[in-house]
């Protein structure tokens, strides 16, 4: 059961604006369920694009791009910038928005996923953080296992791109 934030009352599930929502029966507090915003990076280099390993799940041991959740300090594309240093140890600068994906296939949360095509600046290609490697793929032998639906459909975009 869950309870509400401001006064610690039960929650119960009645219909509100057309869904189902958990609302407070003491004080009308409304549970909203939003999706997490993220951001990834489209990094090219050497004719190809980085992807990096994951080190945990969900996914860990399968491939993505340079990715992460946006922290509530800064701008999607400082998440971009900050992610792909803290995985694969390049700099970038963010070019422009390539697209916006909406992903429900992380346990964890429902994602609206920024992804960006960014500019490499400096630094040495190796795994970090939670990146066990990172390595560039041609676009036409990326590997099998890619951990989520939306890298996935960004890097068939890549693929069948003119």
């Amino acid at each position: 059961m869950a309870f509400c934030l401001p006064c610690g009352s039960p929650l119960e599930a009645r219909q509100l604006e057309g869904r189902l929502r958990e609302i407070c029966s003491r004080c009308g507090w409304v549970r909203y369920v939003n999706p997490v915003p993220a951001a990834a990076a489209i990094v090219r280099l050497d004719s190809g694009v980085v992807l990096v390993k994951r080190a945990l799940d969900p996914g860990a041991g399968d491939w993505c791009l340079p990715a992460g959740f946006q922290e509530d300090d800064e701008s999607s594309e400082e998440a971009c910038v900050r992610e792909t240093l803290e995985e694969t140890g390049l700099r970038v600068a963010v070019r422009r928005l390539h697209g916006l994906y909406f992903g429900k296939d992380d346990p964890r949360c429902r994602v609206v996923l920024a992804v960006y095509d960014t500019e490499v600046l400096g630094g040495t290609l190796q795994g970090g953080d939670d990146a066990l490697e990172a390595r560039v793929f041609p676009l036409d032998a990326l590997p099998a296992n890619v951990a989520f639906a939306n890298h996935r459909r960004v890097l068939a975009d890549l693929r069948d791109a003119p």
